[in-house]
């Protein structure tokens, strides 16, 4: 990925569902004025569901991903189904495709409540609003047919109907979306403030790049026009010798936390990027929360470290070797633990006594809260990599002074 490039998870993402033919892939490619959907008339072309991220105007940077239909048959079909559904977990505005000319069928009707039980935005595109389309709608239906006053937009792939006031339609989305976004660190800060951002260079950083949360940091206090100085954790008590005055924040690497907070002075505010990447996405309240359960861990007892990316594992990688070791050491037991990356999160979480996720800045926000919402529901306390090794370090109190709504919790 370009640097240039707006990352995945700060896309907008935008999902196409419905029945099997109903022409969700050929709206896609109307949309986007591109063929970025394999179309056919063979029922169940679409299996697995295709990511694509573009630059579509009026919106922007999004994410289109197109989805195989929902009453997709046998065992393949329903995996194929089950996977469009799981989409809605990543999807900011859902497009549900039917037909012009006819009732919704129940299976889309059940969509629709699904898009209002995980509060996504929606719009229904009633496809085929065209001579051709109409013909194989089913007789006597298009007279009592009547599209959806507030969400309904009756369009035609073939001939491009109403495909510009779809994507309008589209775009007022967005800019409410757009609206709700929270900024990482910036409002922590006063104008000409000065933050140290501390990053370690060592086996576990990808070679030649820097990761995604101290990139998306650093772009923000620069369009703040607020400074920052980078530098590994060994090289900071030079830096802060030659500043003129202190800095307001010091941000780290979790990994280094325990070095680091060594290293900075009491006085100076500390915190990690994991722990402003838990409240960039929503969620660092509850994420808080759950490190009081790395003491109550007993020997046996499961443990879900999940990594919302796939990167190649390091022979000292930090999800399957170092935070199994941190655990263990603190809490003094052997705890059984079990490992996802990816879009892979478990349906089923019952069985966990914890689970321990990494900042989460592959993944989008609505991914994220779909995450820690199943977890929820399943009674099982969650925590990111930067608060367990904050709390692991003794160090979490300290590294949450920016934040005083939260650091009231923990007393």
């Amino acid at each position: 990925m370009s640097l240039n490039n707006t990352p995945a998870s700060e896309r907008l993402h935008i999902g196409f569902f419905g029945l099997m033919n109903v022409g969700k892939s050929s709206l896609i490619n109307a949309v986007t004025a591109q063929q970025l959907s394999l179309v056919s008339d063979i029922p169940g072309t679409t299996t697995d569901p295709v990511h694509k991220t573009m630059e579509l105007l009026p919106l922007g940077p999004v994410v289109i991903i197109d989805t195989a239909g929902i009453d997709d048959t046998g065992k393949l079909g329903e995996m194929r189904a089950e996977r469009a559904r799981k989409v809605l977990e990543q999807t900011d505005i859902a497009v549900l495709v039917t037909e012009a000319g006819r009732e919704l069928q129940p299976s889309e009707k059940e969509l629709i409540s699904l898009f209002n039980e995980k509060n996504i935005s929606y719009i229904i595109a009633y496809n085929k609003d065209d001579p051709e389309g109409r013909q194989i709608t089913e007789a006597g239906q298009t007279d009592s047919f009547t599209p959806d006053a507030e969400h309904g937009i009756c369009v035609s792939a073939l001939t491009g109907k109403n495909i510009n006031a779809l994507k309008e339609k589209l775009g007022e989305f967005s800019k409410k979306w757009e609206e709700k976004k929270h900024v990482i660190v910036t409002d922590l800060l006063a104008p000409y403030d000065m933050t140290i951002l501390v990053i370690p260079i060592d086996e576990s950083a990808p070679k030649g790049r820097l990761i995604l949360p101290q990139q998306q940091v650093m772009r923000e206090l620069l369009d703040a026009h607020m400074s920052f100085i980078a530098c590994q954790p060994e090289e900071i008590p030079q830096v802060l010798a030659d500043l003129q005055k202190k800095p307001a924040l010091v941000i780290t690497d979790s990994q280094a936390f325990g070095k680091v907070s060594k290293l900075v002075p009491e006085e100076i505010t500390l915190t990690s990027f994991s722990i402003l990447f838990a409240r960039y996405k929503g969620s660092l309240k509850t994420l808080v929360a759950g490190a009081a359960e790395l003491s109550k861990l007993a020997d046996g007892d499961k443990v879900l470290i999940s990594e919302g990316c796939t990167h190649h594992r390091q022979c000292n990688d930090i999800g399957t070797v170092k935070m199994p070791g941190w655990i263990e050491g603190f809490a003094g037991v052997k705890p059984e633990f079990g490992f996802t990356s990816g879009h892979g999160f478990p349906d089923d979480l019952k069985e966990y006594k914890l689970i321990v996720h990494c900042g989460g800045c592959m993944l989008n926000e609505q991914e994220m809260k779909s995450r820690m919402k199943a977890a929820k529901a399943a009674g099982v306390p969650m925590v990111n990599y930067g608060i367990a090794i904050a709390h692991m370090h003794g160090i979490l109190k300290r590294s949450l002074e920016p934040f005083p709504d939260v650091l009231e919790m923990i007393g």
